[in-house]
């Protein structure tokens, strides 16, 4: 029997920010968003290195601490498909953003919660801010694509407990199963 997931993770791909130049003057993006077994992608966007997807990515997460990357490649019709970057998103100071003991349904809607600054330990193009809005709670961040001369990813990250899931665990306690220990350096 397979274990239930803690949760759904929405993953809402905005727009690509100007993106390298895989074709003769321009690219035809899409992104590729994995997480252990599971891997979605946006559909392509041609010959704009500036793309709009505004697309939204639904992964099921039964591990917080399993990497979720995103890759952006640039679609070719007569060969394999160009790498246009990648990055990972951390989504730690999301999660604990949940683990607050706090009375979400009385904070202003747009209400800032927590932010991160961009570090090494990130791939943030600038400051990061997870709010409380219209119910849920949000972040919105610019991420920065390795391995590649230029370009950004806009997403938003949404989570929701859905059916059948596990949660992660709010109520009443500030130890979670899911928490990582604390670390000594």
């Amino acid at each position: 029997m397979e274990d239930k997931p803690l949760g759904i993770l929405r993953v809402h791909v905005k727009r690509g920010i100007n993106l390298a130049i895989r074709d003769a003057t321009t690219s035809d993006p899409y992104v590729v968003v994995t997480l252990a077994h599971q891997k979605l992608k946006t559909r392509v966007i041609n010959s704009n290195c500036n793309p709009v997807w505004n697309e939204q990515l639904t992964l099921s997460i039964k591990d917080v601490n399993d990497p979720i990357r995103l890759t952006v490649f640039d679609k070719d019709r007569f060969s394999g498909d160009d790498k246009m970057g990648d990055a990972e998103i951390d989504m730690r100071p999301f999660l604990e953003a949940h683990q607050m003991e706090l009375d979400f349904q009385k904070l202003p809607n747009g209400c800032a919660i927590k932010r991160i600054r961009p570090g090494r330990s990130n791939c943030l193009a600038e400051e990061s801010s997870i709010t409380w809005s219209n119910g849920k709670i949000k972040q919105d961040m610019i991420l920065r694509l390795k391995n590649v001369e230029c370009g950004e990813v806009e997403i938003m990250l949404e989570w929701t407990d859905g059916p059948g899931c596990k949660g992660l665990g709010r109520e009443g306690s500030k130890k979670t199963p899911w928490m990582p220990t604390k670390r000594l350096d």
